[in-house]
């Protein structure tokens, strides 16, 4: 089985979005816009052909590796559980922040996540517009880094008292009674928001500009790339229950935090069951 090299994964999302997704950005006609689950739950015409471009480009590079897209898996739900047991697999968000890029808001990003046996071990947050990549291998790291910029390294922020923390929250998928909770002990930290963009999201908290991220749904195309990052910048990720978030996770909520202490803390005091 071949192994994956980042950088040459990296350089496919981004002549993906180069081919497939800028020139459709603010470009979209009505019927390249689709809903999946609901009307805020959207494909567009740019996700499926980026998705096509890195699938086959994949298939091209890194013979016999498990592909799992996330309209690969809309349109086959049975690959999905396949990752579990995959010798290697790549994890492929062809647009995060699929709603902002219909609605011209230019905040998306394109992800992928490397899994070998059961772990992920590389991580890549690309940003269409700025034209850079937010990359981390296991044990060597999270970096910021494009063409036209050094490598920068990343570092989670420190901890702080809780009412001086700012972080994300994404409470959508939350049950009506804990988000009300939830979203009430929200008064006890200084700034709580969500960007509807996780690719985004993940790269402010790595670049050491947020205390907290909190997701509920867990789609492994949306976190494994953006967890893995977090945790080489310095971060402390787990589920609610306290459990390592692994690959083939799909419930059970994420929390990060810059430390466990600061992770203990806001799972007592804001995000309560």
């Amino acid at each position: 089985m071949t192994t994956i090299d980042i950088n040459a994964l990296a350089l496919v999302l981004a002549q993906a979005a180069g081919a497939e997704i800028r020139p459709r950005f603010r470009a979209l006609a009505k019927s390249d816009i689709r809903t999946k689950a609901d009307a805020n739950d959207l494909v567009t015409e740019a996700d499926e052909a980026a998705e096509r471009f890195i699938k086959k480009e994949v298939a091209a590079q890194f013979p016999g590796v498990l592909f799992v897209g996330e309209e690969s898996v809309a349109a086959d739900p049975a690959l999905l559980p396949k990752l579990a047991d995959a010798e290697l697999a790549i994890v492929v968000d062809p647009i995060d922040g699929t709603f902002n890029f219909a609605s011209g808001v230019p905040l998306f990003g394109v992800m992928a996540a490397i899994v070998s046996g059961g772990e992920t071990v590389g991580g890549i947050i690309y940003d269409p517009m700025g034209d850079d990549f937010v990359m981390a291998e296991k044990g060597g790291g999270a970096w910021q880094t494009g063409d036209h910029r050094p490598a920068v390294k990343l570092k989670t922020r420190g901890a702080a008292p809780l009412d001086a923390m700012t972080g994300m929250a994404s409470t959508s998928f939350l049950d009506r009674e804990r988000r009300a909770r939830i979203l009430s002990n929200l008064a006890k930290v200084a700034f709580v928001s969500n960007y509807r963009c996780a690719a985004h999201e993940y790269r402010t908290f790595a670049g050491g500009h947020l205390h907290y991220l909190m997701y509920n749904k867990l789609m492994p195309w949306d976190h494994l790339a953006g967890t893995l990052i977090a945790q080489e910048a310095g971060a402390y990720a787990a589920r609610f229950d306290g459990s390592p978030y692994q690959p083939h996770h799909v419930e059970g909520g994420l929390l990060v935090a810059p430390d466990k202490d600061s992770w203990e803390m806001l799972r007592r005091e804001v995000f309560v069951d």
